[in-house]
C-alpha cells in the first residue's frame, strides 16, 4: 500500500525529520485541516467553527516533540498527534453537551452554536477519524497494538468522565482524585506512549505512565483553579461551582466548613438552585482553598518532577512545555514555585 494512502499528495510530505525553525506547529495543523469534513460535508461549519480556536494542542505537541526527539518516523508521528488531538477534541464537545457550558475557548461551544444532535455526531466523527489515523500510524512504524493502546486510554477517559455523573455526593478528595486521574492523565499518556512504541522505545512506557498519571491530577488542579478564577474560557467564574461539577478547590472547601455551613453548603449542593451560587462563590474564593488547592498542585508537580529525573533526557525536553504551564498557574495565583 502506498504512503500517498496515509499523506496525501493535498497534505505536507513529511521528511525524517521536522524542521527546527517553529514551522512544526504549522505543518501539523495544516495536516489537521486537511482530515476535517471538507466543505461539502454536513458537519463541516461545526468543525471549522470548533478549530476556529485550537486551544494549546498541548497533547500533539507532546506527541511532535516526543517524535523528534525519539528519531520515530515523520508520517506515523504525524498521524498519531492527530489522533490524539482528534479524540481530546471530541471529548470537549461531548463534555460541554453533557455540562452544558455554552462558551468554549471563547467562542460559542459546538452545541450552543449549532445544537445537541450536530454536536454529538462531529464528536462522534472525530474519535472515528481519530481510530483511522491511529491504524495509519500502526501501519507506517509496524506498531499494530497501537490501536488497542488508544482504546484503552479512551476507556479510561470516558470511565473518568463518567465517574462524574455520580451525583448522589459530592466527591470527597479521595473520590476526587479518582475522577481527576481517570478522565485527564489517559490522553497525555496516549500521545507520548504511542510515539515511544512506533519509535521503538517500549522500555520508557511504565515510567511515562506513572510521570503522567501525576501530572494529569496536577494540570487537572490548574483547570479547576483556572476555572474558579474565571480564567479558564469558561462563560463566567466558578462554572463548575454553578453545575455542582467536581472541583478540587471546592472540595478543600468543604473540608474548611464546620457541620453547620457544611451542612447547609451540601444541601446546596445537592439541588439545582442558582440562588446563593454568588455567595458560596464568594466564600470559596475568600476562604484559602484556591492557595491550598495551589501548595498540593506544587507538590504533585515536585513529585512529578522527581519521577521525570529517572526518565532519559531526551523524554524531559519532551515533558518540559506541560511543566512549565503549571508553574505558570501557580504564580499566576501567587503560590510559592521556584
Amino acid at each position: 500500500m502506498p504512503d500517498s494512502y496515509f499523506i496525501s499528495d493535498k497534505q505536507h510530505s513529511p521528511s525524517n525529520k521536522y524542521p527546527s525553525d517553529g514551522s512544526q506547529n504549522l505543518i501539523f495543523n495544516d495536516f489537521l485541516n486537511s482530515i476535517l469534513p471538507s466543505n461539502t460535508h454536513p458537519l463541516s461549519a461545526a468543525a471549522t467553527h470548533h478549530f476556529s480556536s485550537k486551544g494549546k494542542q498541548l497533547r500533539a505537541k507532546i506527541a511532535l516533540s516526543a517524535g523528534e526527539k525519539f528519531g520515530a518516523d515523520n508520517a506515523a508521528c504525524l498521524h498519531w498527534a492527530s489522533a490524539v488531538e482528534l479524540l481530546h477534541n471530541a471529548s470537549l464537545i461531548h463534555d460541554d453537551i453533557c455540562d452544558g457550558d455554552t462558551i468554549r475557548r471563547n467562542n460559542a461551544s459546538v452545541w450552543a452554536k449549532y445544537g445537541r444532535d450536530t454536536a454529538l455526531a462531529l464528536g462522534d466523527w472525530m474519535i472515528a477519524e481519530a481510530f483511522e489515523q491511529a491504524a495509519k500510524a500502526a501501519y507506517i512504524s509496524n506498531s499494530f497494538n497501537l490501536v488497542t493502546k488508544l482504546s484503552n486510554h479512551v476507556k479510561s477517559t470516558i470511565a473518568g468522565q463518567a465517574l462524574e455523573f455520580d451525583n448522589a455526593l459530592y466527591p470527597d478528595i479521595d473520590k476526587y482524585l479518582e475522577i481527576s486521574a481517570g478522565k485527564t492523565a489517559p490522553l497525555f499518556v496516549a500521545a507520548i506512549e504511542g510515539i515511544a512504541e512506533i519509535a521503538g522505545r517500549s522500555e520508557l512506557i511504565e515510567e511515562i505512565n506513572h510521570y503522567f498519571v501525576t501530572m494529569g491530577v496536577c494540570y487537572q488542579f490548574a483547570n479547576d483553579i483556572q476555572n474558579i478564577l474565571g480564567t479558564d474560557g469558561a462563560a463566567s467564574p466558578s462554572s463548575d461551582l454553578k453545575r455542582r461539577a467536581p472541583n478540587a478547590v471546592i472540595v478543600y472547601f468543604r473540608n474548611f466548613l464546620r457541620t453547620p455551613e457544611r451542612t447547609l453548603f451540601d444541601s446546596w449542593l445537592a439541588g439545582t438552585s442558582q440562588n446563593k451560587a454568588n455567595y458560596w462563590q464568594k466564600k470559596i474564593t475568600e476562604s484559602g482553598a484556591i492557595h491550598e488547592v495551589a501548595k498540593e498542585m506544587h507538590k504533585l508537580l515536585k513529585r512529578a518532577e522527581g519521577v521525570s529525573g529517572t526518565l532519559p533526557k531526551d523524554c524531559i525536553g519532551v515533558i518540559a512545555p506541560i511543566q512549565k504551564q503549571l508553574r505558570n498557574v501557580c504564580e499566576q495565583i501567587g503560590a510559592s514555585c521556584p
